[in-house]
């Protein structure tokens, strides 16, 4: 309460009122209100240092939340003397303008209205134990000024982690199956895998349906449209437009390209997540794969 006050004392001989005179008028003496100012300006320093350190985190990940910037700014505060709560850091993010704010939501590129076999949901209601126990899939598009691409991932739902991924000019299954053909080359484990998406066309046909049957995978999709049914891989989708950038309007596929795999790296490796106890979906993969090597099924 004291700060704005500290702040502005006049400077010695700036006015006619001494600081001695206004400590005085307050019932305060002139070494407490000297105090204060040191205490305004550590207090602005520190701001500062923090400040700092946001902008250097966000030059990674420009649109890391402020839970999860608490999170790795945590050693170097701790390494500066800084102590600063979660909740004092949002005011602090607030007052500088750094707050992320929702974006708009995608049109749906889903077309599920065909005579291609659907197959039931064989993830609802199934406890994660494990990573590449299931696999969870959707396509999105991405505008460029060469026209509209399309990006598919493939990602474990246990750990989070992106297994596969591809971007292309158009949704054919032979081009989205390329992010099915990473998943498998990545997959570490002889587990029995399930791949759930949604019922949309690509995923149905039969080239897709043979990549990912020849090598052991069950097919598993959501029922009567139900995008709450794939709302992970749904998910992964704005988080990489949100959080990474494509969701803006890029000049080529191939900026697309180059673009999303530094997103991909960026995501597995450097992005905490608040459902992995602040882990990288990289990290809590490779923590739990060791016992899961060459075991047919979940841990």
């Amino acid at each position: 309460m004291f700060a704005p006050l500290a702040a502005s004392f006049p400077a010695k001989g700036a006015g006619r009122t001494t600081r001695k005179q206004v400590a005085q008028s307050l019932g305060y003496s002139r070494q407490y209100l000297y105090k204060l100012q040191r205490q305004e300006a550590t207090r602005q320093l520190v701001e500062q240092q923090v400040k700092a350190l946001v902008c250097e985190q966000r030059k990674l990940l420009p649109r890391l939340g402020t839970r999860k910037l608490h999170f790795k700014l945590g050693p170097q505060l701790q390494a500066k003397g800084i102590k600063l709560g979660r909740d004092k850091l949002f005011c602090l993010m607030r007052e500088f303008d750094l707050l992320i704010g929702p974006k708009r939501r995608y049109v749906q590129t889903t077309m599920s209205r065909h005579h291609l076999r659907k197959y039931p949901n064989l993830v609802k209601g199934l406890p994660l134990t494990a990573p590449e126990q299931v696999w969870a899939s959707d396509i999105t598009y991405v505008r460029t000024r060469q026209g509209t691409c399309y990006v598919n991932l493939v990602t474990d739902a246990f750990s989070r982690r992106i297994m596969g991924y591809t971007a292309a000019a158009d949704m054919e299954a032979v081009s989205m199956g390329r992010a099915l053909v990473m998943a498998l080359s990545a997959k570490q484990t002889t587990a029995d895998t399930i791949h759930h998406s949604d019922r949309g066309l690509q995923y149905c046909s039969r080239h897709y349906v043979g990549l990912a049957t020849e090598r052991g995978l069950r097919m598993s999709m959501t029922q009567d449209s139900d995008p709450y049914e794939n709302a992970l891989a749904e998910r992964m989708n704005r988080t990489l437009k949100e959080e990474f950038g494509l969701g803006n309007t890029l000049d080529s596929l191939k900026q697309v390209e180059l673009l999303l795999k530094q997103a991909v790296e960026l995501y597995n490796a450097h992005r905490p997540h608040l459902a992995l106890k602040m882990k990288t979906p990289q990290q809590v993969h490779q923590e739990k794969i060791p016992a899961c090597l060459n075991k047919p099924g979940p841990c």
